[in-house]
């Protein structure tokens, strides 16, 4: 299953400036996959650790010196090691955390070893700050369930992958492939992007098989939340879990996921599920300038899901549903097209960089508006509406982009794509211009790539 990562691992792998690399995602995305992959691609030894499995490795690394560690390594292997054709792959390190401390050593005295570290429940460790981060000698990896792109390679569809990274505006996409490409980003829709339920769909096509994988990772994750609830109940991250779905497209409100209990849990519960990555937070954002998240209000937020799939079998959803109904943004009262957008939207961000997602609203009584999605594209802050069809008013787009003095926005549908300029007029006369972006759900991957090139 090849993942689009691996090309920033190789590039770090071969870099002189290489530095210990911290993989940070949610269990089960693929973390371990990938760096045996990587080892085996780039034919080295691969000295894989775990320290879930084997609390008892902690003890290899007493000392702060790194041949000694690797002395102890070799030891305890019984094979010889040699560096410079090595990794070293410290996995589910949050079981031992001071490790990451150790890094640095890594980093300063055998820098011809590559140090990857990696673990599931990582973001809790690294928020306690009770040892010293080697700030400045690591580097970090962000990865997330696998893209719609990836997934179509996964299918053995990898023309219609090739096919979307060389579509551009000047070419009419046929009804066939058109229809082809929604079929299977509804597929994409219910079946996710865990590795997990992708490889069972690409070999059995059963809906079954993939609904029981899913059920078995939100079991995964239940699982966890005794490992990070502390004194907090697990009843209240179970309420939230179950929450973030049922409110998929809104504002979330704590209430909604239990009315009989106070914010104060239900918040922390949420802060606990964000950090696990099971959730994440679309925070409000003023929009007015660069970074989004300096005008970020985190009193408003929606929230989506990890992953689509698991969203939509904490739903009900099923293929045999999607398949009747035209529309993706019709389903669940456009929820889970937000859901879809929204964790597409996280694998364009850059390796290094993690992901986070923003909408704006306009609270004004009687003029009240609200944009699903606002991206940063290099140094433009670009709307995104997801809507139905051609239909959907674009009032909120309207008045953002006269608000704002834009001049590109970005609609999400159904519909073949389409670029052109919008001329329209608001209650007071005013005249409000801009070049309009129409991308169905399945171009979304090249949406970068689409905004550089409508510029032209």
């Amino acid at each position: 299953m090849r993942r689009d990562r691996t090309s920033f691992l190789v590039h770090w792998l071969n870099s002189s400036a290489r530095k210990p690399l911290i993989i940070r995602g949610a269990r089960q995305v693929g973390k371990t996959w990938l760096i045996r992959d990587l080892a085996n691609s780039q034919e080295r030894q691969l000295i894989e650790l775990n320290f879930e499995k084997r609390p008892d490795f902690e003890s290899l690394f007493s000392s702060n010196d790194p041949k000694e560690i690797i002395n102890n390594i070799v030891a305890l292997r019984r094979s010889k090691i040699e560096p410079s054709k090595s990794i070293l792959f410290l996995d589910e390190i949050q079981a031992a955390p001071h490790l990451l401390e150790k890094l640095r050593w890594f980093a300063e005295d055998m820098p011809e070893l590559p140090v990857i570290a990696a673990g599931s429940l990582l973001d809790f460790t690294l928020a306690k700050y009770e040892f010293s981060m080697p700030v400045g000698r690591i580097g970090y990896l962000y990865l997330e369930p696998l893209s719609f792109e990836e997934f179509l390679d996964a299918d053995g569809q990898h023309e219609l992958r090739v096919y979307l990274e060389n579509y551009d505006w000047s070419l009419n996409i046929p009804a066939a492939i058109h229809s082809q490409l929604m079929k299977t980003i509804k597929e994409y829709l219910i079946v996710g992007g865990m590795p997990a339920a992708i490889s069972s769909w690409a070999t059995e096509k059963a809906p079954e098989a993939v609904n029981q994988i899913h059920f078995d990772l939100l079991a995964t994750y239940r699982d966890d939340f005794a490992k990070y609830s502390g004194r907090l109940t697990i009843d209240r991250l179970e309420d939230v879990m179950n929450s973030v779905p049922r409110q998929l497209g809104k504002k979330f409100v704590y209430k909604d996921a239990n009315s009989e209990v106070s914010t104060a849990p239900l918040k922390q519960a949420l802060d606990l599920l964000s950090k696990a990555r099971v959730c994440h937070r679309v925070v409000a954002t003023s929009a007015n300038g660069l970074p989004l998240g300096a005008e970020a209000d985190e009193r408003f937020f929606k929230a989506i899901m990890l992953d689509c799939g698991l969203c939509g079998a904490s739903l009900g959803l099923s293929l045999h549903h999607l398949r009747s109904i035209s529309e993706i943004s019709m389903i669940n009262s456009g929820g889970m097209a937000e859901q879809l957008v929204g964790q597409l939207l996280r694998t364009l961000t850059p390796a290094y960089i993690p992901p986070s997602l923003y909408y704006w609203q306009r609270g004004k009584k009687g003029a009240e508006a609200e944009i699903d999605y606002i991206i940063q594209y290099e140094n433009q802050i670009i709307p995104i509406e997801v809507k139905a069809g051609t239909t959907g008013t674009l009032k909120s787009l309207h008045q953002f982009v006269k608000e704002k003095k834009k001049t590109t926005a970005v609609r999400i549908n159904s519909d073949i794509p389409s670029l052109g300029p919008i001329h329209v007029q608001d209650a007071l006369g005013s005249s409000i211009d801009y070049n309009l972006l129409s991308l169905p759900f399945y171009l979304l991957g090249q949406l970068h790539r689409l905004i550089k090139s409508s510029e032209k």
